[in-house]
């Protein structure tokens, strides 16, 4: 098992998948190049039935793998992120999860049965699956956001530890409820095409304005732009549950080359937008983001993370 074979795809997204929300440690996924958020497994191949891509159904998918327990069954996975199907053997299996059955008592391993994949999926429609993320555009200094390390204009929120996010407005609501307490998100950095778990605690005892002092870029002009399929995932780079991101000190930090001089190492890279209008300046993009504008699909909005203010016909806790 491994990286996966690619193969020929028809250049539009399929219609239906299994949308990945996460790959277990240690599991049969954890050892293929399977990646959570961005992978859709669409069907199947088997030396013993025809291949299975439309309509891919839970319940059916589901008794494949039961059957296919101890044997390779080769996944058909479609990547959101470059566009592209390929071919993910695997071999399924209930032996990681001995260890930890072992721990358990004997009452609740008769009433679950471990995993086979080791996946956590969903039924969804994969032309959409990344419309809805929050592009990080301004963190201020001392701030939650800072703490936890998040980048501008590198760094994407893509989910939290509880699922997916479907709205906008989804994410604020997250963050406010969870005020003075952690809250785990998934964040990809296009500069190292890479997954990782932060841990967020929005607060307003940080001493500056918004939950997280964090300025949020979402529609349209805000999605992840298209990667080259050289620079995919390697497998491994994706955090286990375990680990948080902990920002480097400033000697670690000195050992890349972000492309400015390194004994300025704490400032921020101008942003491609910042490189083609020389005029707006980051603080204008800071000003926009006070006026916390709505948006549609078709549009983008920037907020400056405090949530939006509720509706008083909305319960207020």
């Amino acid at each position: 098992m491994g990286a996966g074979q690619s193969v020929p795809d028809e250049g539009k997204p399929p219609t239906r998948g299994l949308h990945v929300l996460r790959v277990t440690p240690g599991s049969p996924a954890s050892q293929t190049d399977i990646e959570p958020f961005f992978d859709f497994i669409v069907g199947y191949d088997d030396a013993s039935r025809s291949p299975q891509m439309a309509n891919i159904e839970a319940h059916g998918f589901e008794k494949v793998v039961v059957e296919h327990e101890g044997r390779r069954l080769d996944l058909i996975v479609w990547s959101s992120k470059g566009q592209t199907t390929r071919h993910v053997p695997i071999i399924p299996s209930r032996e990681w999860s001995k260890p930890q059955q072992l721990e358990e008592n004997t009452e609740s391993k008769a009433a679950t049965q471990p995993s086979l994949l080791g996946l956590s999926m969903r039924i969804c429609d994969p032309e959409f699956s990344l419309d809805n993320v929050w592009h990080v555009l301004d963190v201020l200094e001392g701030s939650p956001a800072e703490s936890a390390g998040l980048v501008p204009y590198g760094d994407w929120i893509v989910g939290w530890s509880g699922g997916v996010l479907a709205s906008e407005s989804d994410f604020y609501d997250v963050v406010e409820a969870h005020e003075d307490k952690p809250l785990r998100v998934y964040v990809y950095s296009f500069d190292f095409n890479t997954l990782r778990e932060v841990v967020l605690v929005p607060n307003r005892q940080w001493g500056g304005e918004g939950l997280l002092g964090c300025v949020f870029g979402y529609g349209l002009l805000h999605r992840i732009p298209p990667v080259q399929e050289d620079s995919t995932l390697q497998h491994g780079q994706f955090y286990d549950e375990a680990e948080v991101f902990v920002p480097a000190d400033k000697e670690e930090y000195k050992k890349h080359d972000y492309g400015f001089e390194r004994d300025e190492f704490e400032a921020v890279p101008p942003s491609r937008e910042q490189e083609a209008s020389p005029s707006t300046s980051q603080a204008d993009n800071v000003g926009q983001a006070r006026l916390s504008l709505t948006s549609n699909g078709d549009t983008s909005s920037l907020h400056y993370l405090d949530p939006p203010s509720r509706s008083p016909l909305l319960p207020v806790s």
